[in-house]
Formats: structure tokens, sequence, C-alpha cells
């Protein structure tokens, strides 16, 4: 540009500038983004991290939970139960932005929160969460939005094959209010067993025990299905669900690592260990598959992994990283024994076996928090460094799960049945949900 030019462009900027104000551009519309407040306490890099910690769970749900189910049930069934995982995201995204988030995190009551945040009033651009004060609240919000998308999707998995789509949206509704808002509130939002010392970094109570419990006894509750122990049952398409291990195990970094919510150490820390935990999940599954019938399966090594992931949650922010492969070993070895002695002693159809893998892992990881706990990285010692008082604190947030979730669970499916049934008549069911509960079907 010439210097004659060059002249001429500086002297117009006040002009451009100006006729830009006036067509309110999108850089001048958004005045308090360019002059960002200095007394903020947000953090770009933490945001930045958070944005995709968000992203990498809600693909958990859909596409990841939605394949790995949908890749172990019959053909008949596979779109009945991606409908499922779709419709628990559109649900809870609605109830958390309207009540959900408030109770959970908004104020520090002992066994809800406030109504404050109600259709999230109040919250503004710039406005913090305690819980997080480098991000956003409406990212914080968000963000465990997803979490409770996919611990209501978990649930499903009990009663895949029979469950009719319309009880399944009415219980899925009472859930959320009355078991997941509640327990999130007590662990994470200053609740009871917060304020006692309850460690659970990213849900092993709030997400996997309280799934895995309420899924057995909704599969109590229900019944087994038609053919259980006789006819065949296999997964239609296990390639679809090894896909969807491969979308959980990536979106796992956003779910522990997320939970350090910011960009640090103690992110990269629990990512190390999730890892290291589905690593060897799926290699002693594997290999006690191996020894047992002389040859490890797919689905087995899958479940392994799912197993490790899902007992690590609540101790990868509390442990080393080497700690992960320990509590993938005893993940594999404790979710193999639940998923067939336990299973097969007390005869209940869990279907996708949501208690054996998530309920007995998240118990597990609970309660292993309470050995393995490393204060150089948690802050919280265990009982490997003297403080044994921490397992029984552990113990304590497992049984206040298991007996909240487990009667929530209970109660609501005895409500939801005095106005729809639970499951699909036997004709429906042989038919498949695809076909009798959507109208559709796979070709």
């Amino acid at each position: 540009m010439g210097a004659r030019a060059l002249r001429a462009a500086l002297s117009a900027a006040p002009i451009n500038a100006a006729i830009l104000l006036a067509l309110g551009t999108p850089a001048f519309a958004q005045g308090a983004s360019v002059n960002p407040s200095v007394n903020s306490t947000i953090n770009p890099a933490d945001t930045a991290w958070m944005i995709i910690a968000t992203a990498l769970v809600l693909m958990m749900t859909i596409p990841g939970l939605a394949l790995f189910y949908s890749g172990m049930v019959r053909k008949k069934n596979v779109l009945a139960t991606m409908a499922q995982s779709l419709a628990a995201v559109a649900i809870v995204s609605i109830l958390w932005v309207t009540f959900g988030y408030s109770l959970s995190f908004v104020g520090d009551g002992p066994w809800l929160g406030t109504l404050d945040r109600w259709f999230l009033a109040g919250l503004t651009m710039d406005s913090v969460n305690p819980a997080a004060k480098t991000i956003p609240e409406a990212l914080f919000m968000l963000y465990q939005m997803t979490f409770a998308i996919i611990t209501v999707a978990l649930v499903a998995g009990s009663v895949a094959d029979r469950m009719r789509f319309s009880a399944y949206l009415l219980f899925s509704i009472g859930w959320f209010v009355f078991a997941y808002v509640p327990l999130a509130h007590w662990v994470w939002g200053g609740g009871f067993l917060a304020a006692m010392g309850v460690l659970d970094f990213a849900g092993g109570l709030v997400v996997h025990l309280s799934a895995g419990v309420s899924g057995l006894v909704a599969a109590k509750v229900m019944g087994r299905r038609h053919g259980y122990g006789s006819d065949n049952l296999s997964p239609f398409d296990l390639s679809l669900a090894v896909v969807g291990t491969g979308l959980l195990w990536v979106g796992w970094f956003g779910f522990n690592g997320g939970s350090a919510l910011a960009a640090n150490s103690h992110a990269v820390m629990a990512i190390i260990a999730t890892h290291l935990a589905a690593c060897a999940g799926a290699l002693t599954w594997g290999a006690l598959e191996w020894a047992k019938r002389r040859k490890p399966s797919v689905l087995g090594m899958i479940s392994g992994a799912v197993a490790g992931l899902g007992t690590i949650t609540p101790a990868s922010g509390f442990v080393a990283p080497w700690h992960g492969i320990v509590i993938g070993i005893i993940a594999g070895l404790v979710c193999y024994w639940a998923c067939t002695w336990l299973k097969h002693r007390f005869n209940y159809d869990d279907s996708l076996d949501v208690f054996g893998v998530h309920g007995i892992g998240g118990m597990t990881g609970t309660l292993l928090v309470g050995i393995f706990a490393t204060s150089a990285i948690g802050g919280t010692a265990g009982l490997l460094e003297g403080r044994p008082q921490q397992l029984l604190i552990q113990l304590y947030g497992v049984a206040v799960t298991f007996v909240w979730c487990g009667g929530v669970t209970y109660v609501l499916l005895k409500l939801v049945s005095v106005f729809v049934p639970l499951r699909v008549s036997l004709q429906q069911e042989l038919e498949g949900l695809d076909i009798s509960q959507h109208g559709e079907a796979l070709q």
C-alpha cells in the first residue's frame, strides 16, 4: 500500500467505525465481550477446555451410549433402544434448564438447592458458580447437564427389549426429579454427603451407582424378557457396540478430566488414570474369558473397558495414575463376577448389565477412593495414607445412594404403572419394539 493510500485509510477509520456501530455489527453489538470486566475470574483456557469437555460428555450419550446399547440388543429393538438415549437428551436438557440445575447447584442447603436460577433467572455472561469460578456459569450449567443426561439414559439398558416407550418417558422425568437432582446436590452441590466428606470426583455415586441400582430394581419389577434363559438373545451387531465403546472411552476424558473444571495438571492426571483403568479392565475381563472359555470375546473386552472406566470415575481425581491400573484390574474381576455368577445366582434379567458394570463398578470405585486417595493429588488422604475413616465415609455414601435410588425407582415404577403399562404386550415384544413403539424397522 502506498503512503497516500495508507494515510487515507487511517483518516477514514473513525468514519468506518461509526458506520459499523450504526449498522450494529457483531463486534460492536456485543460490547461486553469487547471490554470484559477487569475483575472477572473467568479464564479463557479453562473455558476452552470445558467447552470441549462438555461436547465430549454429550457425545457419550449420542452417539456413544446409543450405539453401545443398540449393538447389544436384537435387531428388532435397535431403533427403540436408540430412541431412549435420544429422548433422554431432549427431556433432561429442558428439565435441567427449567429447575434441575438450580436445585442441584445453587444454594448449599443439606437436602436441596434453591430455585434462584429457575429458567436460568439471573444468569449473565459474566456470572460464575462458586464451584467453578474460572468458567462462565452458563458453561458450568451446560457441563453438568450432560452428566444428568447420560445418567438417565444409562438406566434404560436394564429394561431394554421390553419397556413401553411412554412408560420410559414418564419414568425418566420422575427419576430425574426425585433421584438424580437430590443426589447431585447431596454429593456435588454442597449437600449433606459433601459436608460429611464423601468423595466422588466424577460420578461413581451420582451417575454409575444410582443408575445401576435403579436399573436392577427396574429389571426386577418388570420381570424377565420372554425367552430369557432359553431363546437366543445374542447381540445384533457387536461392531456397533465396539464403535460405541470407543466413543464412550474418548468421551470419558471429558467426563473425568473435565471434572477438574479447569485446564490444569489435575485434569491431566485424571485422564491418565481413566485411560489406564479402561485398558486394565479390558485386559482383565478378556483374560478371565480366555482362561475359562479358551477364547476372549469382543463383548467381554468392551465390557471390561467400560467397567474400568466406570470404576475409576469416582477416584480419577484423587489417585495417582498407576492406581488406575490397579483399579482397572479390580473392576475387571469384580464386574465380571457380577455379570456372571451374581446375575445367574439371583436370576434377574438386567438386559445390558447396567447393574453388573455400572452399579458394581461405581460402588467398587467409590470404596476404593477411601483406600487409594492421595493427598498430594486430590487433597484428601485415604486408608493407605493413614486415614481409614475415609473408607467409612465412602461406605456411608454408597449406602445412602443405594437405598434412596432403589426406593425412588420402585415407587416411581409402581406409580407410572397406574397410568400406563410398564412393558409391551407379549405380541409386541415378539414383534419387536421398533415396529410396535415407533412404526419403523431396520431392513
